[in-house]
Formats: structure tokens, C-alpha cells, sequence
């Protein structure tokens, strides 16, 4: 499966990005002062924590649990020196259900983050992710 996007200048730090489906996406590399869309490192890992949130939505609902929400908070460590690649992530789901368990949600995570996500299996093979969770019951 091949997938394609095209990029367009719209000025020194700021990029469009069109998919074959023409949706867009604003990127920027603006100080954080300045900052309006998010950065390639940001959507990378906006990506990672929503490809490995599909599979574990998934897994939940074929297990025929309750499902009533997901959210989660992705944080970093990068390198000092360019290139600035990610040392480590850690992510933490926030997985609204009155009767899923720790023993599943852990197993149903872990098999996203590390056998069902692309995003995570195109990182680099040094950098470390790490995952937690909380179950929110009866919200």
C-alpha cells in the first residue's frame, strides 16, 4: 500500500500538507511563543498515540466490553543534538469502561503499541515506549 502526500510552502517555517484525499494539515517549526499548528515531531506522536487508540478500541469491543470512552496524554524526551530524535515516550490511556480489567486493558495496550501499530514499529529501534492506563468506571 503506497501513501502519498504533497506539501506546499507558505512561508520559511510553515508548511500545507494535502493527503490523496485532500484533506489538509498546517505544520509549523515557530518558536512556542509564535506556535499555531502543530510540529512533525507533535503529529509524530499524535500518530503513534492514535494508531495504537484504534487497535485498542478495537480489542475492547471484540471482547464485547463496555466502551464509552478513550483519551489519553503523550509526553517525550528528545535528544539534545540534532537530530532530536525521541529518547523515550510515555503515554497514558484514560479507558472509560464499567467492566474492562487491568489484566485486559494492559494486554490490549501493550499488543497495540507493540504489535499492531505501524507508527510505533516505524520509530527508531532505541526509543523506548512506555505505557500506563486508568480505568474511569460508571463517568
Amino acid at each position: 500500500m503506497e501513501l502519498k502526500v504533497s506539501m506546499s510552502y507558505v512561508d520559511d517555517e510553515k508548511f500545507e500538507f494535502k493527503n490523496s484525499s485532500n484533506n489538509s494539515v498546517l505544520v509549523d517549526m515557530y518558536k512556542p511563543d509564535q506556535k499555531k499548528n502543530h510540529s512533525p515531531m507533535e503529529l509524530l506522536l499524535c500518530g503513534l498515540t492514535s494508531c495504537a487508540a484504534v487497535e485498542i478500541v478495537s480489542m475492547i469491543k471484540k471482547r464485547r466490553r463496555d466502551f464509552k470512552d478513550l483519551k489519553a496524554l503523550t509526553s517525550s524526551v528528545r535528544a539534545k543534538n540534532p537530530p532530536r530524535y525521541f529518547k523515550s515516550i510515555n503515554i497514558e490511556y484514560q479507558i472509560y469502561s464499567s467492566d474492562l480489567t487491568k489484566e485486559e486493558a494492559k494486554r490490549f495496550i501493550s499488543l497495540s503499541i507493540n504489535k499492531y501499530c505501524s507508527v510505533g514499529a516505524s520509530l527508531r529501534s532505541d526509543t523506548i515506549i512506555n505505557h500506563t492506563f486508568k480505568i474511569i468506571r460508571n463517568q
